[in-house]
């Protein structure tokens, strides 16, 4: 926590000069840590003129303001948008100018702290220096909500070091159409992974204060348009995009935070109903409640604040007003507002009752300026190891043709390409250094291509080249990584198409043409059109934006560390199907929730594959069956869920037919696909499930092939039928 030290035998000019403030001796109420904060809150509030109460709604940049502005016009809050940052930009330099800010606000009359926001929403990221972890699309992939709470601790030491105590942080967006800029700032499309995932609230909190973004709905905009409209009735909204907040409400999140888009037509920004009514009313939300950036000017549409924007805003329930350059033109219109009656002076009061609870449970009236023991975590070794353990859970392996993954770390040779493989500004994408990102050295950190090189053996050998020149037959394999290049909110929505771009293209086809097999690693904030090149590489690795830590997807690459990490997100088979979720009856390339795991061994097809030894599934249960010697099966199984086996090796001669040993109690019917390599690839075999006489009334269903299958390759077993679970199974064979 902040903390300051003081000493009498200092002169007042001497204490100054040293950044410090020593306590005030009036003995006021709110003075007095010792009384409750109700108490301390009111105390204070009957002391406050309403200009003083106006200055504590009021949101400023820090470089529209000086220090005699702060003292003068009592302001409450500054912020630094992205990219604004002092020179140099360092941690040392950010806790001098925060104590600096905070000297002017303790400089009037009531001495009432600031309250410093920043976007550090995957790590301090306007920092440089700071440990940049992976945005929140690679977390999701985790589904590690302890991970989460870890990494919120992490930031949170990291932004208090630096004296910013407010994080904009975390998004809880539930990302529905993958041509949203900010799909990568969502946890998952399912509101489930995002309410885990709310746990970073826990260790952010109680250090710094955490804001729960964007309420509510902007993930579901139509056409996945940044700052749309999103078209649903009441009903869809509760269920799909209101879940996440209900959890950061219970974890006491400090701050909401109110969304640009529009729901049905009507900007958030003045929605009485669903900010007062259902967030501070139904929900129970105590914190308060900010805007984003000039949001309440886009409630008439018009550029420029006007009165009736500003009435429209506080009177919806927004408690704290960011104007980042115009809070001038704000503080008179709301006074004005007030004066005339339009603006009651109770709203005003709730609203500063909400801001100043804050302040005095985040303890700045004790402790105002930077605690310095802090400043030296920004970016410290503990929490780059944190970053990199979450890089690695959150890669996600798709193929593995071959077994072409793990990356032998002995006696190989490796050839790595493309632009996103030795770029630190790449791989960690937008709102790192700058808001919208950007290329090259950027900060400090490890680039994939260094991950590989830090990771094998002497023995090996690891070319680069980022076009792909040089490459021959002479290496076993190629390591292409490539993908998106860094954006932000509406200069990242991709309203046509969603692939690879030419560049990356041609050095996928230049590693081609060696006859080298290709692993493609993606850098990307979401996933991308790849399904017509997929069947020409023969590994693909999801590596989202992992930040500053690349040594973790090398950590998975090389089995360092085992592959867990699961798609947070429906991997669309084409960009036509956007928006595609879970659910929808859309066919996809990956499913939600897939992701392939290593194994030591390939597993022959002509022995029995035990049902329950699935390395990815979806919508199934393995429970205790009857079957003699069966062990588990795997039930519940409905048409739409999968199971996927990695690494079943048909030999060089086609098997003939597939015997699977299945039980049903059911009475609808279903037919079970054998498909290799996709949930969507080519069916080799079509099983008709009817009823058996029981859920454990096992018999063995001989099925003959319709394709042949020879080599390597993942088996999915897919469901389709009609009604609900119309199968249990126990084991499966194929015969040549």
């Amino acid at each position: 926590m902040r903390t300051y030290r003081w000493s009498l035998a200092l002169s007042l000019a001497a204490v100054l000069a040293l950044g410090v403030v020593p306590a005030r001796a009036d003995h006021l109420p709110y003075h007095d840590p010792t009384l409750p904060v109700p108490t301390r809150v009111d105390d204070l509030l009957s002391r406050m003129t309403l200009d003083e109460k106006i200055g504590q709604m009021t949101q400023a940049e820090r470089g529209s303001v000086t220090n005699a502005d702060i003292t003068g016009f009592r302001l409450g809050s500054l912020l630094s948008g992205g990219g604004s940052a002092p020179s140099p930009n360092n941690a040392t330099s950010w806790a001098n100018m925060y104590d600096g800010f905070q000297n002017a606000a303790l400089a009037t009359p009531l001495g009432i702290p600031l309250i410093y926001g920043s976007d550090a929403v995957h790590g301090h990221n306007n920092v440089v220096g700071a440990t940049i972890f992976p945005h929140n699309i690679g977390l999701g992939a985790t589904r590690d909500p302890a991970l989460a709470q870890s990494i919120g601790r992490a930031v949170a030491e990291e932004v208090a070091g630096t004296g910013v105590d407010w994080n904009f942080a975390p998004c809880l967006c539930v990302a529905r159409n993958d041509r949203w800029g900010r799909t990568y700032e969502s946890f998952g499309e399912k509101p489930e992974l995002p309410t885990q995932m709310a746990s970073i609230i826990s260790g952010l909190q109680p250090l710094v204060l955490a804001t729960a973004k964007h309420y509510v709905g902007d993930g579901g905009t139509t056409n996945g348009t940044d700052q749309g409209n999103t078209q649903l009735t009441e009903a869809e909204l509760r269920a799909v995009h209101l879940p996440p907040f209900q959890e950061a409400i219970r974890r006491n999140v400090g701050s909401v935070m109110i969304s640009y888009s529009s729901w049905n037509g009507t900007k958030l920004h003045g929605h009485q109903y669903l900010i007062t009514t259902v967030l501070k009313g139904e929900l129970g939300f105590t914190g308060f409640v900010v805007s984003d950036w000039n949001g309440i000017d886009q409630i008439d549409g018009a550029p420029g604040f006007t009165a009736a924007e500003v009435r429209a805003a506080v009177n919806a329930g927004i408690d704290m007003v960011m104007v980042p350059t115009a809070w001038r033109a704000f503080i008179s219109l709301l006074r004005t507002e007030v004066q005339a009656g339009r603006v009651t002076m109770a709203r005003i009061d709730d609203a500063n009752r909400r801001i100043l609870t804050k302040k005095f449970e985040l303890g700045l009236f004790e402790r105002p300026l930077t605690d310095r023991t802090l400043t030296p975590t920004v970016g410290n070794a503990a929490h780059r190891a944190l970053a990199r353990q979450a890089v690695a859970k959150s890669q996600v392996v798709l193929k593995n043709a071959g077994n072409v993954l793990p990356l032998a770390r002995e006696n190989n040779r490796i050839f790595v390409a493309g632009k996103s493989a030795d770029n630190i500004g790449y791989q960690s994408g937008g709102w790192t250094i700058s808001w919208q990102g950007g290329s090259g050295a950027i900060t400090p950190g490890t680039t994939i291509l260094q991950g590989i090189r830090n990771t094998v053996a002497p023995s090996t050998v690891v070319s680069y080249n980022q076009s792909g020149a040089g490459i021959d037959s002479s290496y076993r394999v190629a390591v292409a990584v490539v993908g998106e290049t860094p954006y932000a909110e509406g200069a990242g929505d991709r309203p046509g198409a969603l692939g690879l771009d030419t560049a990356d293209l041609n050095v996928i086809n230049t590693l081609r043409a060696s006859g080298v097999p290709v692993v493609v690693v993606l850098v990307s904030g979401r996933p991308l059109d790849i399904a017509s090149q997929l069947p020409n590489w023969a590994g693909l690795v999801a590596a989202w934006l992992p930040g500053t830590e690349g040594q973790g997807v090398a950590d998975v690459l090389f089995n360092v560390v085992a592959p867990t990490g699961k798609l947070p997100v429906t991997w669309m088979s084409s960009a036509s199907q956007q928006p595609i979720n879970d659910g929808d009856g859309k066919t996809p390339l990956f499913p939600y929730g897939f992701g392939l795991s290593y194994s030591t061994a390939t597993r022959s097809a002509y022995s029995q594959v035990q049902a329950e030894t699935f390395d990815a599934q979806s919508g199934t249960q393995t429970e205790a069956t009857t079957d003699t010697g069966g062990g588990q099966n795997v039930g519940w199984i409905a048409p739409g869920d999968w199971l996927a086996y990695t690494n079943v090796d048909f030999g060089s001669v086609s098997a003939v037919s597939v015997l699977t040993r299945i039980a049903s109690g059911a009475t609808a019917s279903g037919t079970i696909q054998y498909r290799l390599d996709s949930a969507t690839g080519p069916i080799i075999a079509s099983v008709p499930v009817s009823n058996t006489g029981g859920w454990q009334s096992w018999t063995t269903a001989t099925t003959t092939l319709s394709a042949s299958a020879t080599g390597v390759h993942t088996v999915y077993l897919t469901f389709t039928g009609t009604g609900g679970d119309f199968t249990n199974i126990n084991w499966f064979l194929f015969q040549r």
